[in-house]
This record gives C-alpha cells, structure tokens and sequence, in this order.
C-alpha cells in the first residue's frame, strides 16, 4: 500500500525577502545605531564562521546524498534571517527603529524577513561549481553594492552610502524617501539570494535584475 503523496513545494520564488517601511521614524537615532547593534555584530561574526563550517559540511553531504540535512538548513537560514533584522535595522537600511530579537527562528512581526523554501534534492554537480564559478558574476555586483569595489572617496558600498544618505533626509526631513528605500531593499534582496545560492541552499540561479520594494514580484507590499 503506498503512503501518503509527498508534500508540495512551497510555490514562489526559493527565496523571499520582504520588508516594511517602519513610520514615524526617528530623526536622530540612526547616528547612534552602531551602539545598540554592536552585540549584534559580534554575534554574527560567529554565526558566520558557523555558516562557513555547516556549508562545508552540506557540501559533502549533498555531493553524497543530493541533499541538504535538514538541521544544517534550518541553522544556516537562521543566520540569514537573523543577519537581514540586522542590516535592516542597521546601516544596510536603516529603515526600523525596531531593535532586532536574537534569534535564528522566523519573526514574523518583525518588519525584516526572509523566507528561503527547503530543496528535496540538489545536484551533485552543481554543487562543485555554482558557490565558486557560476555566482562569479553575481559576487562582482555584491562587491559593488557592499564595498570591496571602491566609489571615489567612498569603499563602503553603495546599500551603506545610500543608508546613511536616507538618515540624512530623516535628520532634516523627518521622512525616509520612498523611492530610496525601495531601491535599498532591492539590493539587499538581489545580495540574499546570492548569499543562499552560495550557501548551497538552492539551485536556482538568482535573477540579474534588480527587484525593488518591500514585496517579491506578484506579492501584495
């Protein structure tokens, strides 16, 4: 007697970032916010030694079994997650005042989130080129957008310039331009989807277009 049908694939894109512009927004605290999300940072340091170490680890488990253990996924997306609050909070956006929970596991009521859909199986042979030789040219546009690629007087990436110019219209305005944060979003959207195909996380090849908004395509903001 055969069992129960296997479970759907969630439908949508393998990962989902959303994001909601937080308002009223503090004019001031911005300037400040490297010091509540200090022990962020040094968490986070950590949980990338541990995203690099559990990738390896996936790497040979996929090659052996064509699939990524379930634990070592659910902690690698729980970096991820945890990693996109605090850029959201911090100098990546910018866009909450809304202190970031520490915690790997989904938040749903927090304004930041990313959902990254499980794979059964994977290639094997994608898996020994697509973190090194096919995301190549992703990492060019991550550079760009991170630093690592130097804009004139600037080398901390075009998300951070553009952050700090949105606290700047908050600080004197009192208001995040729409259009900006629309744009931010984008970026760091088109930087999580390279980081989970990096991560060996998925096959699908991410997208060479810029997403903007706080909705995937088709969703509803």
């Amino acid at each position: 007697m055969s069992g129960p049908p296997a479970a759907a694939s969630p439908p949508g894109p393998p990962v989902r970032v959303q994001a909601e512009l937080d308002a009223p927004l503090s004019r001031w605290l911005w300037l400040v916010k490297w010091l509540p999300a200090l022990p962020h940072y040094i968490v986070l340091v950590f949980l990338w030694i541990a995203f690099v170490l559990v990738s390896a680890v996936a790497f040979v488990a996929i090659l052996f079994t064509e699939r990524y253990p379930r634990p070592l996924f659910d902690f690698n997306a729980g970096v991820l997650r945890w990693s996109w609050r605090v850029t959201y909070y911090s100098y990546g956006a910018l866009a909450t005042d809304r202190y970031p929970p520490f915690s790997l596991g989904e938040e749903p009521s927090y304004p930041a989130r990313v959902t990254i859909a499980y794979p059964e199986r994977l290639s094997r042979g994608l898996v020994l080129v697509k973190w090194w030789l096919l995301a190549l040219p992703h990492y060019l546009v991550v550079a760009f957008f991170l630093g690592g690629l130097r804009l004139g007087w600037w080398d901390g990436g075009l998300i951070a310039l553009l952050a700090v110019f949105a606290g700047f219209c908050l600080l004197f305005t009192g208001t995040y331009p729409r259009g900006l944060f629309d744009l931010v979003v984008g970026m760091n959207r088109w930087v999580l989807r390279v980081a989970v195909y990096a991560g060996l996380m998925t096959d699908a090849y991410p997208p060479f277009r810029l997403d903007q908004g706080g909705a995937e395509p088709g969703e509803t903001p």
